[in-house]
C-alpha cells in the first residue's frame, strides 16, 4: 500500500484557499488592511468614489464599496485566523453560529472583475438616471418641491432643469442629487 500523507500534512496537499468576510471598526477599513497585509494574508477591499456634502460643498472620497467589511483570503492550514481578530483595526470576523463565514471565491471575482480595470475603483450606476424632456421634482435647495424639466447634464455633479418661473421656463443649474424623477417623489 502507497504511503499516505498524514491529514492536515503539507506533504503533496495543494492549500485550500478560502475568502472569509473580516468585521473592521469604524472607518478603520485602510488600517486593518494595511496591518492585514504586512501579516502576509491576502486582503480585497473593493472601493468607489463617492461625493460627500459638506458646508453646501460636494467632495469626492474614495470610500469602502462595503463600510467596515473587506475580504481576506488565507490558505486553511497554513495561515491561522488568530492573528486576524487581533490586528489593529479589525473588530472581528464575521461568524454565523461558532462557523467562521466563508465566502464563494466567486462573488470576490465577480467583484474584481466589476472593478474599472485601470484605478480598481467600482462605480454604481446612477439611482437617479434622467434623460431630456424626463419631468423632475427638486428636493433640496431653494426651489424646494417644485416641479421642472430636465434638460441636460452640466458636468459630473451638477444637472440643468428648466423651471417655469415668473410666467416662462428658465434654465437653473442644480447639483444632481437635488433632483429626482417626479414620479418618485
Amino acid at each position: 500500500m502507497p504511503d499516505q500523507a498524514a491529514p492536515g500534512s503539507c506533504d503533496g496537499i495543494e492549500p485550500m484557499l478560502r475568502w472569509y468576510l473580516v468585521h473592521t471598526k469604524p472607518s478603520r477599513e485602510s488600517i486593518a488592511e494595511t496591518n492585514l497585509r504586512r501579516q502576509g494574508y491576502v486582503v480585497y477591499v473593493p472601493r468607489m468614489i463617492d461625493s460627500m456634502r459638506r458646508g453646501g460643498r460636494s467632495n469626492d472620497c474614495l470610500v469602502p464599496l462595503f463600510p467596515r467589511y473587506l475580504f481576506l483570503q488565507l490558505s486553511e492550514g497554513y495561515q491561522p485566523l488568530n492573528p486576524v481578530r487581533s490586528s489593529i483595526g479589525v473588530a472581528g470576523i464575521v461568524r454565523f453560529g461558532m462557523r467562521y463565514a466563508i465566502v464563494p471565491e466567486r462573488i470576490v471575482t465577480e467583484l474584481q472583475s466589476r472593478a474599472d480595470p485601470e484605478s480598481g475603483l467600482h462605480r454604481l450606476a446612477s439611482r437617479n438616471v434622467l434623460t431630456p424632456g424626463t419631468s423632475v421634482r427638486i428636493t433640496t435647495g431653494p426651489f424646494e418641491g417644485l416641479n421642472g424639466v430636465f434638460e441636460r447634464q452640466a458636468g459630473e455633479a451638477r444637472v440643468i432643469v428648466l423651471l417655469r418661473l415668473l410666467g416662462q421656463e428658465a434654465p437653473v443649474r442644480l447639483a444632481a442629487d437635488f433632483v429626482i424623477h417626479a414620479h418618485a417623489a
